[in-house]
């Protein structure tokens, strides 16, 4: 390894040190160090930033909590690139690795100890009038729902082509296995093991209630008509950047072409971290 990105949680003073001494132990070993503090896209617009992580960079670490992970991993869209995650707290579903112990975890990884997993990625557009107006890399869930004072939604869903099912509810989350423990847990989705080639689409509060939550093969593609009674509708993507849609527009879910490459530190159990996080068998 000769060349690492950093990118930690922005205006998080314990996070800006921590970086600071990675770049300081990285490049005692002759290990090259971009580094850079996360950028902030958070809120209701199409257009959004990215971080310009240089072509020579061989892994991406990433300090912070699952949010800050799903942000950078928004701009990772070459194969080639794996990325560690380093939370601040405890262990996340995806900062798999304690600030404790990433010293002693990161001389592993550059001893060729650890492992890759790859995660399900996906590509969400929107067209309206016949042309994209938004594009964007998805690792846990599109969202689309209704604003603060909307009513409740019209949505039709088509899978390659053939019609599935009308939602008339709240809303509806389609997601990755990756993020079938997030939001969609919470609107009684099914849990995925993270690795699964699979695509969730969980309704929320579906006026039907034989509307119920469908798992699908990971090589469809999914598309979402927004009924001509909805106003104030928004599209979220994991839960940190989106934009307002419309009637007649369409969105557009399937699989993006490159999967996301994260490095598991030896010794992670992901049975373990849902056992930690959804506090199964506590009294």
């Amino acid at each position: 390894m000769r060349h690492v990105a950093i990118i930690y949680k922005r205006m998080r003073p314990e996070a800006a040190r921590l970086a600071l001494q990675l770049k300081e132990w990285f490049e005692k070993r002759n290990i090259e160090v971009f580094l850079k503090e996360n950028i902030d896209n958070s809120g209701v617009s199409c257009v959004y930033q990215k971080i310009d992580i240089p072509d020579t960079v061989e892994t991406v670490v990433v300090i912070g909590g699952d949010g800050t992970f799903l942000s950078v991993a928004r701009f990772i869209e070459r194969k080639s690139i794996p990325i560690i995650g380093i939370n601040l707290g405890g262990l996340g579903f995806l900062t798999e690795i304690s600030a404790d112990s990433c010293f002693a975890e990161l001389e592993k990884i550059l001893m060729g100890d650890f492992d890759i997993e790859e995660r399900m990625i996906l590509r969400v557009s929107v067209r309206r009038e016949g042309k994209e107006i938004f594009s964007h890399r998805v690792l846990n869930d599109a969202v689309i729902n209704k604003g603060a004072l909307a009513r409740i939604i019209d949505l039709h869903a088509t899978i390659d082509g053939h019609f599935l099912t009308h939602y008339h509810g709240d809303g509806l989350i389609i997601c990755t296995p990756t993020g079938s423990t997030a939001y969609n847990i919470s609107a009684g989705g099914p849990i995925i093991f993270p690795t699964a080639q699979a695509i969730i689409m969980t309704p929320i509060c579906p006026f039907t209630l034989t509307n119920r939550p469908i798992v699908l093969p990971a090589n469809v593609t999914i598309t979402i008509d927004i009924g001509e009674a909805s106003a104030d509708v928004n599209l979220t993507c994991d839960g940190q950047i989106g934009c307002l849609i419309q009637e007649p527009d369409q969105v557009i879910v399937k699989a993006a072409a490159t999967p996301l490459r994260i490095i598991k530190a030896p010794g992670v159990d992901h049975f373990e971290i849902l056992r930690s996080k959804l506090k199964w068998g506590q009294a």
